[in-house]
């Protein structure tokens, strides 16, 4: 089924934070056998992520808080802690044309963000719920790292 009209493919991902990320991605790997598609390493070379793969070109993206911090944090103030239950961050809605669906929900009277080219090499523009919940629009490119071949890829960060 091909929702509002035609603009939104599928969800993308799920995105949650975790306090140790080498332990769910064990989880999801070995215990689920769920295979890890790519990684994001930080400029020291230190694991701050990893996409898991759902099928086709769904994941559930997870995040180490610390790591996720240093690439997208406020530097002047500490992570927030992560309890159980606080651990979602966005999730995302593949769409087919991002410009295109921008420029509808714009005209729809609500706030979309700019377009950006994501760590991942896909378009991204970010939108909340009413109640505040982060989504992620998200088109995929010929460069994205969801669609290259293999598992277990890295996606490199300069910071």
């Amino acid at each position: 089924m091909v929702c509002a009209v035609g603009m939104i493919l599928r969800l993308a991902h799920l995105c949650l934070h975790t306090n140790d990320l080498p332990r769910i991605i064990a989880f999801y790997r070995d215990d689920l056998g769920l295979p890890v598609k790519f990684r994001f390493s930080a400029a020291d070379g230190s694991i701050f992520g990893a996409y898991i793969t759902l099928g086709d070109t769904t994941f559930v993206e997870f995040f180490d808080r610390h790591g996720a911090h240093l690439q997208w944090g406020d530097p002047t103030k500490p992570p927030a802690p992560i309890v159980a239950g606080n651990r979602y961050d966005h999730f995302a809605l593949e769409v087919s044309d991002l410009a295109a669906t921008r420029a509808t929900l714009l005209a729809r009277g609500l706030e979309v963000g700019d377009i950006r080219s994501g760590l991942d090499h896909s378009l991204q523009a970010w939108l909340s719920d009413p109640d505040g919940n982060r989504i992620e629009l998200m088109q995929y490119t010929p460069q994205s790292s969801q669609l290259a071949p293999g598992t277990d890829g890295l996606v490199h960060s300069n910071r």
